[in-house]
Formats: C-alpha cells, structure tokens, sequence
C-alpha cells in the first residue's frame, strides 16, 4: 500500500482515507479470490468476534458456511463450547439447520422459535421425518394455543440431502416456493434451503476441516488456568485457538501465548489485542502466528473515553501489519468497521482478516432473543465485552465482594440495541452486502486476491466532508 502524495504525520481512522482507482485488467467482481493466507482455513477474510451477544452457535455455522470464522468467547465453559464445535462441525455444507417443531408444539412456541433463523420458516416434523412447514404467515390470526399440526402446510418442495444447489433453486423458482426441505434417503430431515440459500452455496466456498467439518475458533483469557482452558479447546476441536485480552501487550499475555505455544497446537494462535509494531513483534516472538489490532475503536467500547488510551485504526492496522509481516506473521483488523469499505481499507492496510462485532449483532443468527420497542422495530440487545454485564457472567463463580468490586470499575456499554435492518435482517445478508464491496474494491484497485489488494492500494486522505460527499443520499436535497 502506498499514500496518495506524502505520508501524513497524524493517525487515521477509515473515515479519514479512500482508495484512489487503478488501471484494471480485472474483468468481473467474481473473478476476485477472497481466500486468507493466515492458516486459519477461511474463504472469506470476515471473523466474527468472540462476544457473548454475537458469537453462538447459529452465528458460527451460518458464517462457516459462507466462508468465515467465528470465535466462540472466552466466557463460555469449555464443556460447552466442545458441544457447540461438534454440533457446528456436523452441520450441513449447503442446507440450513432449520427450527424443528412437534404436531402438538403451540403457535406461540414457533413464534418464538422462527425468528431464530433467517429463513422464516419451522418444519414439523414426526419420528424425524417432515411433515409440513409453519412460518409467521400461517400464525397470523391464530390463536396462540393452537397446535402448529393444525396450522402447518405440507412441505412443496422435497429434495434429496445431496441435491444441486442449482436444481433446488430452479424449482423453487418455478414453483414460486419460499423453502426446500431436505431428506436423507431414509425420509429423514436434513435441513432446509431457501431461494436465496441456494443461490449463495453456488457462490460461496465453505470453510472447512480436513474432515470435512465447518470450521470454528474459540477464546481463552489470561487469567486462570491457561493452558488447561487451551489444551480442553483443542482437544474439542477447534480450528483456531485465540489468546484474549484487552491490553495484549503485558506481562500475563505473554507468559499465557509461551504456555499454550508450549502445548504445540497443531491450528493458528491469534494474541491481542494491541496497537504498535512493538506491541505485534512481542506477541509474535511469544508465539503468536496472527496479531489481533485494535483498542477502542467497537461499536460497544468505551474505552478511549474512559482511559484516553487507543489509537485510530486504520493507523494501527497499517503499522502492525507491516510488523507481524516482516516476522511472517498476519493480522486481524478488530473493530471499528462500520460499512463495507471500511473492510476493504482495513485489509488494504494489510490485515488478513477482519473481526466484526456489534455490525452482526443485529441479525437473526446473534444469541439474543428478538425484541420488538414500542414502534414494532425488531432488535436485539448487545453488550460490551468489559461491561458490568459481561464482567458479572464473568465472575459468577467469584465471592460476592470480589464481583462487585470488579463490577464497579466497568469499560463498555452494558445493553445496548441493535436493530435488524429490514432490507438485511440476516448475517448472510450483511456478507453479501460487505463482499459486493470488497470486491469491487478489488476490481477499482486492479487485485485479483488479497495480497494484490495490499499491494497495489494506493491511498489519499480525505476531509469530513471528503467523506459526507461519499455518502448516499436516501431523499432529494
């Protein structure tokens, strides 16, 4: 990456730059490869960050299936995150898990179950086999006690669990059909595809295992016992193993990345997070083979406010990337990225991936139950990671002096809402709209992969109202 004219002397945020176009040779936004080079196994460059509210078992598959990775938080026992790696490894790489009702399940049962999954729909099934399908339409005006037996239609399209994703979506057109079922040869459900589902599997690559699983990282603190919490992680699974704290640069993160690199795992170590290049090559001398970048700069951080202590991000993607490479290792951009093109500059300044986090939080696949204010605007409820409410899951197990002294110094927004768009109410759509973006920008900087993206970016710095002039305008002026 290079500067348009002479490199500035102050720090950036991705409001502060743009692209400048090249020529092209590239012919077509699909002929641009997305595939990662950091070892984590990604066909995508999207992480979604380890975070109570965002990162489940719904956002983990759903985002595999498409391509990225999601790490599961630190929070979680590794008891269950070792039931959340097998079931996302088991899942389908084409057909969709979908919301499995009972005849005699309520209608208000799948009315609160549906929202769980974009595709709008539950199968009902009987001895595992299905027998209809309910969505929001067939409950509408219904009385809530009613059996969803009583309200479901019978399944229009039936395929086989090894169907062509190109063939479903042909008869889902033609028959002007909102959702395929699929089954095994036994009758069984495997799950579920939709119009657009199958549109995306013929354009998506997954991110899977060497046996064929969907891919999936999970976090571990520094605090506590490091390396028994890692090694119960890699015994579980993962593809990816990431070492977690605020302030990556200190003593406890560097004595946590020897003891796991100790282990020898045979998978990626992500360390973070930090913000210089003295803070990336400690981390990667340490062990680390992918650098996580990034203080203050979410959506749920409040950090910068609180300590005066960060730095913009696009500045400090720029110099860390530029460190851990010369050591042959990566970066993830973590936080900070609000629209498409803020993706695209992030791995234009070198990152091999980039963490989103309160972006995807506002999607059917976050963790959260969906709520509706006093408008009916659907939302979800989304919490920083160094908030009261997170350090009091946190510290559960803690004597109730220790919590509540731990409690009273908080960093991060405790409930915050974060409504569904309307237009891109699901996380599958939100990587459409943020791989659309990156492509083309690819296509305007001449790059065929991410390695040429960083290479041939040429980069200027805008004014404010450089960039209000770059945003679109939803009425007249």
């Amino acid at each position: 990456m290079e500067f348009l004219g002479t490199t500035p002397a102050h720090d950036l945020t991705y409001d502060d730059v743009f692209m400048v176009p090249r020529h092209s040779a590239v012919a077509s936004r699909y002929d641009v490869d997305l595939t990662t080079t950091d070892g984590t196994g990604a066909t995508l460059p999207l992480v979604v960050a380890n975070m109570t509210a965002i990162a489940g078992k719904r956002m983990a598959e759903t985002i595999a299936r498409r391509g990225g990775i999601t790490v599961i938080p630190q929070d979680i026992p590794a008891e269950v995150v070792a039931e959340v790696v097998a079931a996302v490894k088991a899942r389908h790489h084409v057909f969709e898990t979908p919301i499995v009702l009972r005849p005699e399940q309520t209608v208000a049962e799948a009315l609160a179950l549906i929202p769980k999954r974009a595709h709008g729909a539950a199968v009902v099934v009987v001895d595992g086999s299905p027998v209809g399908i309910v969505t929001e339409g067939d409950c509408r005006d219904v009385d809530r006690f009613a059996q969803a037996g009583q309200v479901m239609r019978p399944p229009a399209v039936v395929v086989p669990h090894d169907a062509d994703p190109r063939e479903v979506f042909d008869r889902l057109d033609a028959g002007r059909v909102g959702l395929a079922v699929a089954v095994d040869p036994t009758g069984a459900l495997v799950g579920v595809l939709t119009r657009t589902g199958a549109l995306r599997a013929t354009l998506y690559t997954p991110a899977v295992d060497a046996s064929g699983g969907l891919r999936i990282a999970a976090a571990v603190g520094v605090n506590g016992r490091v390396a028994d919490t890692a090694a119960a992680l890699l015994d579980a699974g993962v593809d990816c193993l990431v070492v977690d704290t605020a302030h990556g640069h200190q003593d406890r993160m560097l004595e946590s990345l020897r003891a796991v690199r100790a282990l020898d795992p045979q998978v990626p170590v992500v360390a973070g997070n930090v913000v210089s290049a003295e803070g990336t090559r400690a981390l990667v001398e340490a062990g680390a083979d992918v650098v996580k970048v990034g203080v203050g700069p979410g959506a749920m951080c409040t950090t910068r406010m609180m300590t005066g202590v960060g730095r913009p991000q696009f500045s400090a993607v720029l110099e860390c990337a530029a460190a851990a490479r010369e050591l042959g290792a990566h970066v993830w951009a973590d936080g900070g990225v609000r629209h498409p093109r803020d993706v695209a500059l992030a791995l234009a300044a070198g990152a091999s991936s980039v963490m989103i986090g309160s972006w995807f939080a506002g999607t059917h696949e976050s963790p959260g139950d969906l709520v509706h204010d006093a408008d009916g605007r659907a939302y979800k409820v989304s919490f920083g990671m160094a908030s009261a409410r997170a350090v009091a899951h946190r510290t559960a197990g803690e004597s109730a002096y220790d919590r509540a002294r731990k409690g009273l110094y908080e960093e991060g927004i405790s409930s915050s809402r974060m409504y569904l768009d309307p237009a891109r109410p699901g996380v599958e759509d939100l990587v459409d709209q943020i791989c659309s973006g990156l492509r083309s920008a690819c296509t305007y900087a001449g790059a065929t992969t991410l390695a040429e993206l960083h290479e041939r970016a040429l980069v200027g710095v805008q004014s404010a109202a450089g960039f209000h002039e770059g945003r679109p305008l939803a009425t007249s002026w």
